[in-house]
């Protein structure tokens, strides 16, 4: 709705995993640098983990664009798996045609035979699992046996983990203790400060075809700030909101009063909890003297809640 408004070529605060807004953060850049070089020491486990929000699958995601033509990598966005169906969806990923029937001990053999190949063809095999914390514990150590797979000198593949902070309460039942002990190299996601969140949104305003005077007032930059204690995603559905709310209004920056706004609808954010509904009432009254604002506020209220 404002992107001919705002003269942006394409949405710039959406909430899917598109590397192409990847901010070279200096924590999510030190994770990336991380992961790539464990995996080119050849560790068998690693894990990332960051609370809600805070840009574990487009980190994920970003992993898979950084890793060379060496790499083949299996990618998995759901674990949430029996042992039998984490089995099928590896052998899945790494491109191998199995029927449903077959017997497990088959697949396993097929598995390590297909590793072993990729090996020979000097193949480095990485498995992504995003919501890792969610893991039925019997697939966790299915899991871990997959990793018992390897030549004298490497391992014939390698795991990335990426979870919330649930993952380590996991990890810690003595009943999957070997799987913890394997994980060689662990980071933890931090929220971004300040800066990092003023220029995590000039990154994406600028990515998204954005070269006009600052969008944002400073002053709404550090209600932002405030409001979502730096966490990503929260940002990105405060700037969404604002940036309606200014288009509905006319406005052409986003001022503190769009950003008080967006946070009083915004579960996700401090502010909805914190802040008292003397900022909301005088705002959403001016917003409702038009068919158009009424109607943008029934979206906004559906959109990301």
């Amino acid at each position: 709705m404002y992107l001919d408004y705002f003269q942006l070529s394409d949405t710039p605060f959406r909430l899917t995993p598109d590397t192409q807004f990847f901010y070279h953060y200096s924590a999510h850049k030190e994770a990336l640098e991380v992961l790539c070089l464990a995996l080119n020491m050849g560790e068998g486990f690693i894990k990332v983990t960051g609370e809600v929000g805070t840009g574990k699958t487009l980190l994920c995601h970003q992993l898979m664009h950084a890793l060379g033509e060496t790499y083949h990598i299996a990618h998995l966005a759901n674990p949430f798996l029996s042992h039998r169906a984490l089995q099928m969806a590896v052998a899945s990923e790494l491109g191998l045609e199995v029927t449903q029937d077959i017997p497990e001990h088959e697949l396993i053999k097929t598995i390590q035979q297909h590793l072993i190949a990729l090996n020979q063809a000097k193949k480095h095999v990485v498995l992504l699992i995003d919501e890792a914390q969610s893991i039925p514990e019997d697939s966790l150590e299915s899991l871990r046996l997959l990793t018992n797979f390897e030549t004298e000198k490497s391992k014939l593949v390698q795991v990335v983990l990426f979870g919330q902070p649930e993952l380590d309460i996991r990890l810690d039942h003595p009943a999957i203790r070997q799987l913890k002990q394997r994980i060689s190299f662990s980071y933890q996601l931090q929220p971004m400060d300040a800066l990092g969140v003023e220029g995590y949104i000039q990154h994406r305003l600028s990515v998204s075809g954005y070269n006009g005077a600052p969008l944002f007032s400073n002053k709404a930059l550090q209600l932002i700030y405030k409001a979502s204690r730096g966490i990503p995603r929260v940002i990105n559905i405060l700037c969404h909101k604002a940036l309606m709310l200014a288009y509905s209004t006319g406005e052409k920056h986003i001022l503190p009063c769009h950003i008080r706004t967006a946070s009083m609808d915004t579960a996700l954010s401090a502010s909805s909890r914190s802040q008292k509904s003397h900022y909301w009432l005088p705002f959403c009254l001016g917003l409702v003297s038009t068919a158009l604002s009424a109607s943008v506020l029934a979206v906004l209220s559906h959109l990301f809640l």
